[in-house]
């Protein structure tokens, strides 16, 4: 059993009632439910004015605490105007803490440098250098590396040092490889090689890689300046423009330390500036540019998904919404429990209703200046944490200790909107929604064989209380819909049966619309994220039918991730719709944090 607020887990009478008897009296009631419950994350205080709880905000570091008569009151519309201020004050504070005002990208300085190569004067030199190839163009695994005309002028500088390099450890250039050594008596303290494999078959994704390699080795060598000496790759589609390769940079200068104190902390990094010699100014400053848009978004979907479901509440998620309205001038809406009641979002309430935090329907909206060419609905699945409801998540392999990861899709679609309120792309409209709850266990959690009814007006069967993400999203297609927008895409740690499919580091995509299918294929293909289509089999969907409602919210154990598919496509009637299962790659097992998944792809839609 979940804990929860006593307020949710002792008889009604004992609490929901609030008579006129004296303080003294309702405090010895409330001290013999706190005893019955000690085990819950509650703690029972004394003051003038009569008993109150400290609520889990207390154990997040709030210092916020809810009166008595608030708890007694079930629908929460007992607050006062002080206790009201101490929550947003609250939620201020979480929101502090799961987004850091310190960005460590902004600290670091990508330049062009256009004098030769033999004229910097710094503390390290790095030179990325391909495998070589043989006469009819292939790759040549015995040949060493030859270095570029730019770096073999720096080689005639620094006394033939990066050519003995080569030849000392047999250096090939293949992928991975490097060599880092001090030198004396030039302008320069040391010298890296770096392999960059093969040059014709560069990629984003190597491309990223090899920023994330370079940036690396300049980190550890302690070097607060860099010069980068070499030929990047050519194709137009990795190179010129292309964020990749300083997004690859940015990516390494990310370590999460908010929950760490003292000597856990790490150490900033003394990397001040990384000069590229020969870069055109422009093309690079524009990649540049583009690259920290991008990196704020998956700055920010890491830090998301990331943060523990104590500090990352829904509505601490709401709450990191509104700054990223602050902050890019995008609109915002958040529709409270009492107006999504109004809009009829049963099967999104049902999923909320057993939670003591309340449910936030987030509504971001970028709007370009002139004229507006397309539009688009980006909807990410928001449960900042999945107990599993009453089909409680138990046993080896049920993850629930990391399903604070459960709203990966929505923090894609908040990174995309934090990047994209950056970038500001001209033409496209773009809307950003989250229904943001949790799945937790309680006497008003809905129940296996409840009935929900959409805002559609379908009904639903609930089969699994722990199949509550389409739930959410159910509501949510049909509000994206009625915005009348051009595509939806929505994005979801949805089910497990991806994983088991396409593993670690793919997403499955569904879509019965091709050319919507295609664009986000090239999209991730581009953005260096990997994605594979998955099939809509049409007759799966006799597993969906209930035989006392609309909708089972499962199918059968077979092909679970294309019945999900199938049941959200229930939701949408005409616009062009994908869904994207982020379940595998949202999270780095190995590395035991986020990926930061989705952005891109979401951000090449938009802004190409």
């Amino acid at each position: 059993l979940e804990r929860q607020d006593l307020a949710a887990m002792v008889p009604r009478s004992a609490l929901y009632r609030r008579s006129r008897a004296s303080c003294s009296t309702y405090a010895i009631t409330c001290a013999i439910a706190a005893f019955v419950m000690a085990s819950t994350s509650l703690t029972i205080v004394t003051n003038r004015i009569g008993m109150k709880y400290t609520t889990r905000n207390q154990v997040r570091g709030i210092g916020s605490t809810l009166s008595c008569k608030h708890l007694m009151n079930r629908n929460h519309r007992s607050l006062t105007r002080r206790n009201m201020a101490s929550v947003s004050a609250g939620v201020a504070q979480l929101v502090e803490r799961v987004v850091p005002a310190e960005i460590r990208e902004d600290k670091i300085s990508i330049k062009s440098f256009s004098d030769s190569a033999s004229e910097w004067k710094g503390d390290l030199v790095i030179v990325p250098v391909f495998q070589s190839k043989t006469e009819d163009g292939k790759k040549d695994d015995e040949a060493l590396a030859e270095l570029s005309p730019a770096a073999k002028e720096l080689d005639e500088t620094l006394g033939g040092a990066l050519s003995s390099l080569i030849a000392d450890h047999s250096f090939k250039g293949t992928k991975g490889e490097k060599i880092v050594s001090m030198v004396t008596g030039a302008n320069v303290k040391g010298v890296a090689l770096v392999g960059a494999g093969e040059e014709s078959k560069a990629t984003p994704e190597s491309l990223e890689a090899l920023g994330g390699t370079i940036a690396s080795i300049a980190i550890d060598a302690k070097a607060k300046s860099a010069l980068l000496v070499g030929n990047l790759p050519a194709s137009s589609e990795v190179s010129g423009e292309s964020p990749a390769f300083p997004v690859g940079i940015f990516s390494k200068l990310y370590s999460d330390d908010r929950f760490r104190t003292g000597d856990n902390i790490s150490k900033p990094p003394k990397l001040e500036t990384l000069e590229i010699a020969g870069a055109d100014e422009s093309t690079l400053s524009s990649a540049v540019s583009k690259a920290l848009g991008i990196t704020y978004g998956v700055r920010l979907a890491k830090d998301l998904v990331g943060a523990p479901p104590n500090y990352l509440t829904p509505s601490s998620m709401a709450g990191v919404a509104e700054k990223i309205a602050a902050d890019t001038g995008l609109s915002i809406k958040i529709l409270e429990k009492e107006e999504c009641e109004a809009l009829g979002m049963g099967s999104y309430l049902g999923v909320a209703q057993g939670a003591i935090e309340p449910p936030k329907f987030i509504h971001l909206t970028y709007t370009p200046e002139g004229e507006i060419t397309k539009k688009i609905a980006f909807i990410g699945k928001g449960l900042t944490f999945d107990s599993g409801g009453y089909n409680l998540k138990a046993g080896p392999g049920s993850m629930i200790e990391l399903m604070k990861f459960d709203m990966g899709g929505s923090a894609a679609v908040l990174g995309a909107a934090r990047a994209i309120g950056e970038l500001k792309p001209v033409g496209v409209q773009v809307h950003f929604i989250v229904a943001a709850c949790e799945n937790m266990l309680s006497d008003r959690a809905m129940r296996p064989g409840d009935i929900l009814t959409a805002s559609n007006q379908k009904t639903i069967e609930v089969l699994n209380t722990d199949a509550e993400g389409r739930l959410t999203l159910a509501d949510a297609l049909i509000y994206a819909e009625k915005l009348e927008v051009d595509k939806i895409v929505d994005l979801a740690t949805l089910t497990g049966a991806c994983i088991i499919s396409l593993g670690n580091q793919y997403a499955g995509l569904w879509s019965p619309d091709d050319d919507l299918a295609e664009e986000i294929l090239a999209s991730a293909k581009a953005s260096g994220e990997k994605i594979w289509r998955m099939p809509l089999v049409e007759s799966y969907k006799e597993e969906l039918k209930s035989k006392i409602a609309d909708l089972k919210n499962v199918g059968g154990r077979a092909g679970g991730s294309i019945t999900a598919a199938l049941f959200l496509q229930e939701f949408v009637e005409k616009t062009p719709w994908a869904h994207i299962d982020m379940a595998g790659p949202v999270w780095d097992g190995k590395a035991g944090c986020s990926t930061g998944y989705g952005v891109r792809t979401l951000v090449k839609m938009v802004s190409p």
